[in-house]
């Protein structure tokens, strides 16, 4: 069988989670429109006749300013030490600038083979689309330029087909069934994220992050007539600013109320269990240059 790692890297907001989630099939990693969405390396595994493909999933390569953005990029380094093939997501509506330099000079120390995928595709005219494989077919030897649409799946099956040519014979890593190695802890603490980055704007999505302090089960009373089993989860919202606590809460509440309602159905469908959700927001300074919050919060 042909196994191996994809790492899907580029700048933030290229697309990398959605393409991720649609080349699995079920949603692995959390979408936003927020940067820096991917704090760390998801796994999504794709399992065929053909073999067994582990898509890793890396937050945006961009210069770092903190102790988290620094955690970040040391993530991305690993993956591109790691990875039979690399995957380069660029956002084809998006002017070439500094950030797209900074990634080819990051990409010019490797020798993985890499693919070159032009994202969000469909949003453009096929003019622009050739005049942005000229511009970069020149710039790193890639082995074959792509343009796809992450989120319409087009030519996602091309993406995959012209992966496979690169993948090494190997035995498969993973059981057939299995489409993450993230916690449950991990995945519902991203949900979290995922519906506050929905609501918020400017700098809160940077200083924003999630902790599952415990999921616990709860006994069902007898004369209840839901036959779901019964779970509990606390979990605390870190913030930088004490300013930005009324943000999260909303008035009288409304806020936080509406982001545990919408991250708690989507725990419920996950699980098939009755969630009761205990959200408490926490000021901590600088919590980005923590290495304790931040080895924490990514041990979940």
């Amino acid at each position: 069988m042909k196994v191996g790692y994809v790492a899907l890297i580029g700048r933030p907001n290229a697309g990398k989670s959605t393409l991720i989630n649609t080349l699995v099939g079920e949603k692995v990693a959390i979408i936003s429109d927020k940067p820096q969405t991917t704090r760390t390396s998801i796994l999504g595994i794709k399992t065929t006749d053909r073999g067994q493909i582990i898509f890793v999933d890396n937050p945006g390569i961009h210069k770092p300013l903190h102790q988290l953005n620094r955690r970040m990029m040391n993530f991305v380094y690993s993956s591109l030490e790691t990875a039979n093939v690399l995957c380069l997501i660029v956002d084809a509506g998006l002017k070439y600038g500094h950030g797209d330099e900074f990634v080819i000079e990051t990409l010019e120390k490797v020798s993985t083979p890499i693919i070159l995928c032009l994202n969000k595709v469909d949003a453009i005219k096929k003019e622009k689309v050739l005049l942005l494989i000229d511009r970069y077919k020149d710039l790193l030897p890639f082995k074959e330029i792509i343009p796809i649409s992450a989120l319409r799946g087009t030519q996602v099956d091309v993406l995959e087909d012209k992966i496979y040519a690169y993948m090494p014979e190997a035995e498969k890593l993973y059981d057939d069934d299995d489409l993450t190695v993230q916690s449950d802890r991990f995945l519902f603490s991203e949900i979290i994220r995922e519906k506050i980055l929905a609501r918020v704007r400017e700098e809160l999505p940077f200083t924003t992050a999630v902790y599952i302090e415990s999921i616990e089960d709860r006994e069902r009373s007898p004369e209840s007539t839901d036959m779901r089993p019964r779970k509990y989860i606390r979990a605390t919202i870190y913030l930088e600013k004490d300013g930005h606590r009324k943000i999260i809460l909303g008035k009288q509440g409304s806020n936080i109320r509406d982001i545990g309602s919408e991250a708690r159905r989507e725990i419920e469908a996950i699980l098939e269990a009755r969630i009761f959700l205990d959200l408490k927001v926490k000021v901590k300074e600088r919590w980005r240059d923590s290495d304790g919050i931040l080895s924490m919060i990514e041990g979940q």
